[in-house]
């Protein structure tokens, strides 16, 4: 027997969801519906207290459209089918990294093909927490991070981090490769988790990787030069700290 898919639809039209419901009962018997809202606020609340495998949104609601709960959650929502009578927005669905855009009545080899690809992506994605897990003992010291962004999850071990820059809400990964990720949670969440794997807050917006310093430059009012040549500045009340980590 198939591992059930968890989904949650949100649609302002109960007969649509009805709908919806039925046609998974039909044609995707591997889906279970846990979960029903009717807009955006009710559908925030529900996705705060179950996380889905997939949500299937509609766009425009009584309350605001689908696009304003993505930005209230967006950590929560990964799996996401737009189901919706607008073509009109399927150019910003897939810039939110929507896995498909149906449009109602909906076709049921469409919503069949819809789910085998977001299935395949839950099956990637629970393939890499198992190697995280597998590589990371609950006693060992932390040597790698999964990273999730918009629509995959990166497992970077910690040697390939050089540095973190804080983005408002957001954390920018700067990797030794020179590329970089912009991942959806806070620096001050980061620092928590990697203050006893070598990395060191020197600045309000920055958490770098000590074992990538290159040089403490003392002029300019002091920086940190990291081996990639980047250049990290360092708050006052941070210095003489930085200075005896390098002595």
């Amino acid at each position: 027997m198939s591992e059930k898919i968890k989904a949650i639809i949100i649609d302002d039209m109960e007969l649509a969801r009805a709908s919806l419901k039925a046609d998974l009962s039909d044609y995707c018997p591997n889906v279970e519906v846990v979960g029903e809202a009717d807009g955006v606020l009710s559908g925030a609340k529900l996705l705060k207290q179950i996380t889905p495998d997939i949500l299937f949104l509609d766009i425009e609601m009584e309350d605001g459209d689908g696009f304003d709960l993505i930005d209230i959650l967006p950590d929560s929502l990964e799996s996401i089918i737009f189901v919706t009578a607008k073509e009109n927005f399927a150019l910003k669905a897939f810039q939110y990294s929507a896995v498909d855009y149906l449009l109602k009545p909906v076709d049921p080899e469409l919503l069949k093909k819809a789910v085998d690809k977001m299935h395949n992506r839950v099956k990637s994605t629970k393939g890499q927490y198992a190697l995280l897990k597998q590589n990371m003992k609950e006693d060992a010291p932390l040597d790698k991070l999964a990273l999730h962004t918009s629509d995959k999850i990166v497992v970077a071990p910690l040697t390939e981090i050089v540095r973190l820059e804080a983005m408002t809400n957001y954390t920018y990964f700067h990797f030794l490769d020179g590329s970089k990720l912009l991942i959806t949670k806070t620096l001050k969440e980061y620092d928590n988790m990697l203050s006893d794997s070598g990395f060191v807050r020197v600045h309000q917006s920055h958490l770098i990787n000590m074992q990538h310093v290159k040089a403490y430059v003392k002029s300019e009012g002091g920086y940190i030069l990291m081996k990639n040549d980047q250049i990290v500045p360092v708050s006052v009340r941070k210095k003489s700290y930085v200075v005896n980590l390098l002595g």
